[in-house]
């Protein structure tokens, strides 16, 4: 079979392709870094360099795919991230209808179901009403957990401050996945048949901050890292101080305050997964240590 899997060499992307390479099936890889070319074709896939925002571009590289796999990645410089993360969508969804695909596996988030109040959650939202839009398009949207990865993002904080935290407690709940567990599963979807528009949640694990503390804490030789609630205020400023742009920073406060409050997972609560990913706290804890060390 062949597909076209958007997200370069990625953390997701990657893995997935490998998947897909290993069981004999044709890949194109799209990538806006034409440095990436020659690595891409040394896994034995196509490389596609051009940008997402060109739907000319979209439509010649999906053309001729039997399903795709679409994501969103991040821009960081966008003035209003939820209104960037809705225009890719909506490339891909000219895009798909001018190529003739007829299956779409799409990676979206958990607290897709809302659309406000979920910071850059808010426009997967957003993604998955366009490409639902689509008739004749059998779609597949894998609602993704929090990435164990975000917690790399915090050894900085915890070599400087010997603290780690965010704007919500230690008591609330976090339902997590490793990118290699939605790499399988979005190669499971793509290589099956699916009909209409459906949603998939892909978890590892799912535990209180606390446990998590605790378990990536001990895993470094720290087992009473304190976890810190800061205020809305307090995480805003640590996000802007350390570089992320304001409007980027806003919508990642308004996603911690959806943690806080619980609403990400609602939906989810009643749609849980019949099974997990593979990859738990404890295996992803070793990942960590090594990262930290």
């Amino acid at each position: 079979m062949k597909f076209t899997v958007t997200g370069s060499l990625g953390n997701i992307s990657q893995p997935l392709s490998k998947i897909l390479i290993n069981a004999g099936h044709q890949v194109t890889i799209i990538s806006s870094n034409p440095s990436k070319k020659q690595e891409i074709e040394k896994m034995g896939a196509k490389a596609a360099i051009g940008s997402i925002t060109d739907i000319g571009f979209l439509t010649k590289s999906f053309a001729g795919a039997d399903a795709i796999y679409t994501m969103v990645p991040p821009n960081f410089g966008a003035a209003n991230y939820r209104q960037y993360i809705a225009e890719i969508g909506k490339n891909y969804a000219a895009a798909i209808k001018s190529s003739g695909i007829t299956r779409v596996v799409n990676l979206s988030s958990i607290g897709a179901h809302l659309s406000q109040g979920t910071g850059p959650i808010a426009g997967l939202h957003d993604v998955e009403i366009e490409l639902n839009a689509l008739e004749g398009v059998a779609v597949k949207h894998l609602r993704a957990g929090f990435f164990y990865t975000n917690f790399l993002q915090d050894i900085g904080m915890i070599k400087s401050n010997n603290i780690i935290g965010n704007n919500y407690s230690a008591q609330a709940r976090l339902a997590m996945v490793h990118p290699k567990d939605i790499a399988e599963a979005a190669a499971q979807e793509l290589q099956q048949s699916f009909a209409g528009k459906s949603y998939q949640y892909v978890i590892s694990d799912e535990r209180k901050v606390s446990d998590v503390v605790k378990t990536l804490g001990t895993a470094i030789g720290k087992p009473a890292l304190p976890w810190v609630e800061f205020s809305d205020e307090q995480s805003f400023g640590g996000m802007t101080n350390a570089g992320l742009p304001v409007p980027v920073a806003e919508t990642f406060v308004e996603m911690g305050t959806a943690v806080r409050k619980g609403i990400l997972w609602t939906d989810y609560d009643q749609n849980k997964p019949k099974s997990y990913g593979k990859t738990k706290l404890e295996d992803f804890a070793n990942e960590f240590a090594e990262a930290f060390n």
